[in-house]
């Protein structure tokens, strides 16, 4: 959200909302991570894993940013970006009454792992256990994902939960908690690559990731008593509404 916010409404230049994306994300991660895996929200092992994934695919992103700025291009990340963000919405509306997913067996892989484990919801009132299920095409999305957060200086949390959610087959809260702790690791890799472009400025990045932390705190507080369809009907028409303006404004209509 804070990039298509800093083109918009204070007409940041795209690279630089990039590079401050970046800072964000790093900021928000560092300040949830404790509070969810104080809750056993955050799955650190199966976290640990997708990483080997989403870095490379990050330092694959930032690198295709910088060649297309330096191209005059960045117009083109505004209309993808937006893009992204409407191509993330047809899931969340699809798993909108989904509370829990159904047990799926394990693979190979998460079997030797031990992706597996429980925390209590406090929705629910009630202990929820868990364990990983398709390892290969979770790797695949969590690249993909990866890139994008290289590309765009986002999270790409909503792909990471899909991978989370869809092929791993974990609960919402846990995907978004341990989403939460990978775009940490994401972003570090993206943001050395923007720093040595020169796309990250600090006058922009530092209120920005300070507001931004707050948030988050709070956001951490809550999510644990929050249902999983009350989260998602809060987003999706936030998300819609940027997507279209992002892409306007690299039409050059904004």
């Amino acid at each position: 959200m804070v990039i298509p916010l800093l083109v918009i409404l204070f007409s940041v230049a795209t690279p630089i909302a990039i590079g401050a994306g970046f800072v964000t994300i790093l900021a928000t991660s560092s300040a949830t991570g404790s509070a969810y895996v104080r809750d056993r929200l955050s799955d650190l092992r199966i976290g640990m894993f997708l990483e080997i994934a989403t870095v490379p695919g990050a330092l694959i992103g930032a690198t295709v940013t910088v060649f297309l700025t330096h191209a005059n291009l960045a117009s083109l990340l505004l209309i993808a970006l937006g893009a992204v963000l409407l191509a993330t919405i047809p899931g969340a509306i699809a798993r909108r009454h989904i509370e829990l997913p159904p047990p799926k067996a394990q693979d190979a892989r998460s079997q030797r792992l031990g992706f597996r484990g429980e925390y209590y919801d406090e929705a629910l009132e009630q202990n929820v256990e868990y364990q990983g299920a398709r390892t290969n095409p979770a790797l695949g999305v969590m690249f993909g994902a990866g890139v994008v957060s290289g590309m765009f200086g986002i999270g790409a949390g909503v792909f990471k939960v899909f991978a989370l959610e869809r092929f791993l087959n974990l609960p919402m809260k846990v995907s978004t908690a341990t989403s939460n702790f990978m775009i940490g690791v994401t972003a570090a890799a993206g943001t050395g690559v923007m720093f040595s472009a020169g796309y990250v400025n600090p006058v922009i990045a530092a209120p920005v990731a300070i507001g931004t932390a707050a948030g988050a705190f709070l956001g951490s507080r809550l999510l644990p008593g929050l249902r999983n369809q009350t989260v998602r009907l809060v987003f999706m028409p936030v998300v819609a509404i940027l997507a279209i303006e992002v892409i306007l404004r690299g039409l050059g209509y904004g």
